[in-house]
């Protein structure tokens, strides 16, 4: 009789599973994305304090809403920091108002965001918006940021080719890791320029910090960020997330989800924080099986996620710091590189339908022409100029 083989160790069923695509979520998440935060934040007026402080406070709210939504929901609800958003930021560089009407038009944001799922007639008036013309104004919005690592390459080659390379032989090898590891190839760079240029700091200044700033409203930051941040997250970023989740046959409690990271983004707005949501992209590492075969146990991964988001969240004064003193024009090339797949996905969705097609593209120009009319950037007119090609023109039309 030939002796029993012991049984084989299955690492899908590992209790540490779940633990690791915690992991893993948060650093794609952040990794991926940083550097679109921290353009966004300087654009609309951020020192490098103020901006390295959002990036923290970003970084805890967001931990704090999906550690609390997952363990009282038992679902993998992830979280994230509103990626498109922060791009749409990078494109309001033309504003003319303070850092505090910006702060003030990111706590109106979190409110809006809260009030969507309190209130539900305006989650109502939020899906007539036509997903097609939201996602034309966040191509066009993306359109010149995406475009900086070409131009990059004409200034500042020598720092610019070897990110791109390396995020090029990683998107042929491992493509989630080519964003991170191109982002990594960046800081690696900048760390190498601030040591050549003999640049030292102390060890204080690369502790986390977070500033207060006293918010100010104003229609003109309201109309130029507050509307155009509000639609590009729920439509971009919300929605998705909600639509991953029931990929893997996980409901989303919309209510608590949506007042959850409204007040979180509300709270993280006072310290320069622009807006969290619901994860898209990654929400599927916590939510699939990578997260383990046992359904019933994913939950945790999105509970490890938040816990490893804090711990990279003490990294982002130094983090920060690092960005500052990279060569000028490298922070942005990696930045676009980060979303080269959300513009292509965007101008996709956007233009996919014939019917509605020229109000979309005359959306995705005026964004991208960074038309500034009124003290108001080209996201409002781009959105408000669809809107009206699409009543007026397409819908008798059709």
């Amino acid at each position: 009789m030939r002796p029993t083989a012991p049984p084989r160790l299955s690492t899908k069923n590992s209790p540490a599973q779940p633990i690791m695509a915690g992991l893993v979520t948060a650093l794609v998440g952040y990794t991926s994305s940083f550097a679109v935060v921290l353009t966004g934040l300087k654009a609309v007026g951020a020192t490098d304090a103020q901006a390295a402080s959002g990036l923290f406070a970003l970084t805890i709210a967001l931990a704090i809403c999906a550690v609390g939504l997952a363990w009282f929901t038992k679902r993998p609800i992830t979280t994230a920091w509103s990626t498109p958003g922060a791009a749409l930021l990078a494109g309001a560089a033309t504003v003319n108002f303070g850092w505090d009407h910006a702060v003030g038009a990111f706590l109106m944001t979190g409110v809006l965001i809260a009030a969507t799922g309190a209130i539900p007639w305006l989650g109502r008036l939020l899906a007539a918006i036509p997903v097609s013309l939201a996602q034309a104004m966040l191509a066009g919005v993306l359109l010149k940021l995406c475009l900086a690592p070409f131009v990059a390459l004409s200034t500042i080659p020598l720092y610019v080719a070897p990110v791109i390379v390396v995020w090029l032989v990683f998107l042929r090898l491992s493509p989630r890791w080519a964003v991170p590891a191109a982002m990594a190839s960046a800081l690696g760079i900048a760390g190498f320029s601030m040591a050549q240029a003999g640049a030292t700091g102390v060890v204080g200044e690369l502790l986390p910090t977070l500033q207060f700033t006293a918010p100010a409203f104003s229609l003109e930051a309201f109309t130029a960020i507050t509307l155009p941040l509000f639609v590009v997250t729920m439509a971009s970023q919300n929605v998705p997330g909600v639509a991953v989740l029931a990929s893997f046959d996980f409901q989303t409690p919309w209510r608590a989800s949506m007042l959850s990271t409204g007040i979180g983004s509300a709270a993280a707005a006072v310290f320069g924080g622009h807006a969290i949501n619901l994860a898209a992209i990654s929400a599927a590492l916590a939510a699939g099986e990578e997260a383990g075969e046992d359904r019933s146990r994913r939950w945790i991964a999105a509970v490890s996620s938040g816990g490893f988001y804090i711990v990279l969240g003490l990294a982002s004064a130094a983090i920060t710091a690092l960005a500052t003193a990279s060569p000028e024009g490298l922070l942005e090339a990696a930045a676009g590189l980060a979303l080269l797949g959300t513009l292509g996905a965007s101008a996709s969705s956007a233009l996919s339908d014939p019917t509605s097609r020229m109000s979309s593209l005359v959306a995705f120009l005026i964004a991208g022409s960074g038309l500034s009319f009124a003290g108001i950037g080209g996201a409002f007119w781009a959105l408000l100029a669809g809107l009206a090609l699409r009543l007026l023109i397409e819908r008798k039309r059709n």
